[in-house]
């Protein structure tokens, strides 16, 4: 893997250029989520045509559905999953840590409990590692130990520590050349252990860092600040991956920090609940003043859903629970991300990155923060009973 800065520019955010086995990815970069080998409702066509270069598989869910040996025995997730571009894998460890008391964390690793049978399996560091060499993905992570929101100073702190030593033993198990390994930086809410964390691991000298523990329930005020406090102790040379943000306007406000990289769910997610993305915010395709719109949701948007269908059509559909819906629904917030993607690369390479994300900041109408986080409460607990299925 290399990575090269384009544009070096007078703000935090970034263009550069990241060369993999299966590609080159564009930064800023983001990821749809293909948590079982496919991005839910779409197909591999669908999501380049988005403008998708580089897709996340997790680990945890294909190690135990289909399997590691069988995914194997088909040539490696790429053949697998018909996916000729680049895949980061994620270790599957914040998984492994949702699983509350169906699993057991020591220095050595996790024992866990199944959601889908209740078999019982061990992870370490060494087995991470193994899985992800197997599936032959581009990047994988390390494993790590991602504390909760709303732990104490003292856990927070140990799991940082136990993170680093994770880190450390996953470098030493890694032996694929064509696959780059990337830390995972943790700390928390306190700067000090954002600071200490991003300096341990940038000395391990690592391909790639990603800040993790962000988007476990906290404010998004917080989350800004963690990657403040770790981003200016990370090489500037290296990419930077946000973990598990994809929200437009935190999109954005990321950006403008330095990151280059970002992997969530929510686009899709939100898409197959009826929510689709505008440049004014997020608005509800079951509102009836679509019901007759003889014209596209969204004149602004190029992406299929929106140039070749109605939105009184996609009214219909989802009111209809037609399934048809959560394709479209999907290409359209997919679109509307890998366009903000494109956009802001653009203004980076120009110079006028600090407008633009004032002026796309200035129109977009966020959720609020109690109705988003009772919304992630919601979807976090349905997806708890369904098998942390994203």
């Amino acid at each position: 893997m290399r990575f090269s800065l384009l544009s070096p520019s007078s703000s935090h955010a970034r263009a550069g250029l990241l060369t993999t086995p299966h590609g080159q990815v564009p930064t800023p970069a983001f990821m749809p989520v293909g948590t079982q080998a496919a991005v839910k409702a779409v197909t591999p066509e669908d999501v380049r045509n988005t403008g998708a270069t580089i897709v996340l598989s997790n680990t945890y869910h294909l190690y135990l559905r289909p399997g590691i040996e069988l995914i194997q025995k088909f040539g490696g997730l790429h053949k697998f999953m018909r996916w000729n571009g680049p895949i980061l894998t994620d270790s599957g460890g914040f998984q492994v840590f949702s699983l509350g008391h169906m699993r057991k964390l020591t220095d050595e690793g996790a024992t866990f409990r199944s959601h889908i049978d209740g078999s019982e399996h061990r992870l370490t560091p060494e087995l991470a590692v193994a899985y992800q060499e197997a599936l032959g993905s581009d990047i994988a992570m390390v494993l790590d130990h991602c504390p909760a929101y709303g732990e104490s100073h003292e856990q927070i702190a140990a799991a940082t520590e136990r993170t680093h030593r994770w880190a450390e033993r996953c470098l030493n198990a890694h032996t694929r050349k064509d696959q780059a390994l990337f830390a995972i930086v943790q700390g928390g809410w306190s700067a000090e252990l954002r600071r200490q964390s991003a300096q341990t691991l940038a000395a391990m000298g690592f391909p790639g860092y990603a800040i993790g523990g962000v988007s476990v329930g906290e404010p998004k005020a917080l989350a800004y600040e963690a990657v403040e406090n770790a981003e200016p102790h990370l090489p500037k040379d290296k990419p930077r991956y946000l973990m598990g943000v994809g929200s437009p306007e935190d999109l954005v406000q990321c950006i403008a920090r330095g990151i280059d990289m970002f992997d969530c769910a929510l686009p899709t997610r939100v898409a197959r609940n009826g929510s689709l993305f505008t440049r004014q915010g997020r608005v509800s395709i079951r509102n009836a003043k679509y019901r007759e719109l003889d014209g596209p949701f969204d004149e602004s948007c190029d992406c299929y859903s929106c140039g070749a269908f109605s939105a009184a059509y996609l009214h219909h559909l989802f009111k209809s629970d037609e399934i048809l819906y959560h394709r479209l629904g999907t290409i359209h917030n997919l679109r509307f991300i890998l366009r903000l993607m494109e956009e802001s690369r653009t203004a980076i390479l120009a110079g006028t990155f600090d407008s633009f994300a004032r002026s796309f900041l200035d129109g977009y109408k966020s959720t609020d923060e109690e109705t988003r986080i009772a919304q992630k409460g919601k979807w976090v607990a349905a997806r708890e009973a369904r098998g942390l299925d994203a």
